[in-house]
């Protein structure tokens, strides 16, 4: 596995790609995690702010996902038991209105199946967003038909929201969520660290 991710670290497919965004950037792959991982999280693509601190989630949708999760910093970057895999492992950048890209498809299939192989201990799949859940699920569906159907793909599998300030509409309008569904993922992800 440390050969895979020292890979991944390296990894500039995306260079010409990102060049020619509004950013003009740099790649920069943002990945965590050890073959011992219990818990895997799925999210998008690192964001501008992660992309300067290089530590995935070091921003306020992570402050949310600790929150929904109910772990706290130390628990949540402890790669022995969280494992986080985003879908591009890069900060896609913005296109020339300030909108954020969306993940480039090559990353996940250059390195996902890859990666995903070396993770022998996973219990539970955060699939946090559309872009997560189209891909591990082979799916279409919206992310509130996935959501509100969690229970299809439980207890292996959560599908979540993604946890931006962009979706505090969905949030209010799916009052259900945090309602129903993150006591269950904190129930969860408790009984698998305790273990």
């Amino acid at each position: 596995m440390t050969e895979i991710f020292e890979q991944v670290k390296l990894c500039k497919i995306c260079s010409d790609i990102f060049s020619n965004t509004k950013t003009k950037h740099r790649p920069r792959p943002v990945i965590r995690g050890r073959s011992t991982a219990k818990i895997l999280i799925a999210g998008q693509a690192p964001g501008a702010r992660v992309h300067e601190s290089g530590v995935p989630f070091s921003d306020p949708s992570g402050d949310i996902l600790r929150s929904w999760m109910g772990l706290n910093k130390d628990d949540f970057y402890d790669e022995r038991n969280i494992a986080i895999i985003p879908m591009a492992f890069c900060f896609p950048g913005y296109d020339a209105n300030g909108s954020d890209l969306p993940p480039p498809k090559i990353c996940a299939k250059t390195w996902r199946s890859l990666i995903l192989d070396s993770f022998q201990n996973l219990e539970l799949q955060l699939l946090v967003g559309s872009f997560a859940q189209k891909w591990h699920l082979d799916t279409n569906r919206s992310v509130t038909d996935v959501v509100q159907n969690w229970r299809i793909y439980s207890p292996e599998i959560l599908p979540l929201p993604h946890p931006s300030w962009r979706n505090k509409a969905w949030l209010k309008k799916n009052f259900w969520f945090e309602k129903e569904l993150v006591p269950i993922l904190r129930n969860k992800v408790r009984g698998i660290l305790k273990k």
